[in-house]
């Protein structure tokens, strides 16, 4: 009792800074508009109304944003195929994790809000949903709603677990905390064994820990299909032969870089495009600037091309809508993959590698050496610590084109070969059902 109140004097201590922050944001861009209401545990009727339907087992996955979404979209078709009449409910945290929830996770029965970690709240939703089994997708973990799961009987198990080195560090700083917390939990899928390890060190029994895989493996390879490339080129109207560097989850400071780059490209292939597609949308208008200062005047938003320009002559376009990293993607004659040439921990190689993109990268992949160490046993992926680097890997893998197409065809086997792990993670969910 001592750590709950202690957490919840502190929850409540640190609503007097956030509240007036995030009520500035809704106010001045409209961002969290749509989600405050639901996460108070005001759910629309229309979803009421599907989370009233019977059916058996009744399981709720939470995923948090777009990233985990991935992971619970395969994870929720196993699911489905294993229990055809269960009521199968996914949560998201963010409103653009809930836009590709409801975009790409078409099997679940309703899509909500994951509720504020108040006890209130957590057992107003937790009486609408009524699961059997709380699945947190990847290490998302609320002291409140956990505790509340346990009192009512609920199963907890963590699917595609994973704990990146920068995260290990802040946790076992308090393990105490974390020790009392993973105790709540009756299993752990981890995506692989180092995953394994750093959950032992921070106090979870081994005999509840399972390495399964990572099941965006599953996610990435399910959604490769000639008629996405067809839909995502007839809007950018990229033509058949033409090449693009396509430049994906880039942060501040790396499409400078990347600019640079493409600038020493296009000495040697005129006709050779740049697709933008930053980490945060809202940097839009920060990256559209910076292209513009860096001497390519010729750009253009995808925003724009949504609400109806067209895009004609212009050479580089900015990707400032959600949902669209993993089609633009297909695009790619080769690809860079962002967060990773500063110290962001990287981003998620396997989008594009599983089109059979060869992905240069940065050297800060702390967050996906697994995926960086496929990659590149594979041959498929290609560290470069700078402009000079990039250009020049990228020029040398143009101007032998059989190579390029092998590296990359080795890249997709190399994610296909993988797949699997959400159809374990179903058994796993499963087995905690009997």
């Amino acid at each position: 009792m001592f750590w709950s109140g202690l957490y919840n004097a502190l929850l409540f201590a640190a609503a007097f800074v956030a509240v007036p922050i995030y009520g500035s944001k809704m106010l001045l861009t409209g961002k969290y508009r749509k989600s405050i209401g639901p996460k108070f545990g005001r759910i629309p009727e229309d979803i009421v109304s599907r989370l009233h339907e019977a059916g058996t087992p009744r399981i709720w996955l939470h995923a948090v944003s777009v990233g985990e979404v991935t992971a619970a979209a395969p994870i929720v078709t196993a699911l489905r195929s294993r229990f055809p009449g269960a009521v199968i409910v996914l949560s998201t945290s963010t409103e653009t994790g809930q836009e590709m929830a409801r975009k790409l996770v078409t099997a679940a029965t309703a899509h909500i809000y994951y509720p504020l970690d108040i006890p209130r709240v957590v057992r107003k939703v937790l009486d609408l949903v009524r699961p059997d089994v709380f699945v947190p997708v990847e290490t998302e973990l609320w002291p409140n709603f956990l505790r509340i799961c346990r009192e009512r009987g609920v199963r907890i198990v963590m699917a595609n677990g994973r704990i990146s080195p920068r995260s290990f560090r802040r946790y076992r700083a308090t393990r105490f905390f974390w020790k009392k917390l993973l105790a709540t939990l009756d299993a752990a899928g981890v995506i692989s064994p180092t995953d394994a390890e750093r959950l032992t060190a921070l106090g979870m029994p081994p005999s509840r820990i399972h390495v399964v895989g990572n099941a965006k493996y599953d996610g990435l390879a399910a959604r490769v299909s000639p008629e996405l490339e067809r839909e995502i080129a007839g809007v950018l109207r990229i033509g058949p032969g033409e090449q693009a560097l396509v430049a994906g989850s880039t942060h501040e400071g790396e499409e400078s870089v990347v600019l640079e780059a493409y600038r020493e490209i296009l000495a040697r292939r005129p006709e050779f495009k740049l697709i933008l597609i930053p980490r945060h949308i809202e940097r839009g208008d920060a990256v559209t600037e910076l292209v513009r200062r860096t001497g390519f005047p010729d750009v253009i938003r995808m925003s724009a091309i949504h609400a109806g320009q067209i895009r004609r002559r212009e050479r580089v376009v900015v990707v400032d809508v959600i949902g669209e990293l993993f089609k633009v993607y297909s695009l790619a004659a080769v690809a860079f993959c962002g967060g990773s040439l500063v110290p962001k921990g990287g981003q998620n190689l396997l989008e594009a590698a599983a089109w059979g993109k060869v992905v240069f990268h940065g050297p800060f992949m702390d967050d996906f050496r697994d995926e960086k160490a496929l990659l590149e046993e594979a041959g498929a992926g290609i560290t470069v610590q700078n402009r000079e680097e990039l250009s020049a890997g990228i020029l040398g893998l143009l101007d032998d084109p059989d190579l390029l197409r092998r590296k990359g065809e080795a890249g997709r086997l190399a994610v296909a070969a993988n797949r699997g792990a959400a159809t374990r993670y179903a058994e796993l969910i499963a087995g905690q059902l009997k």
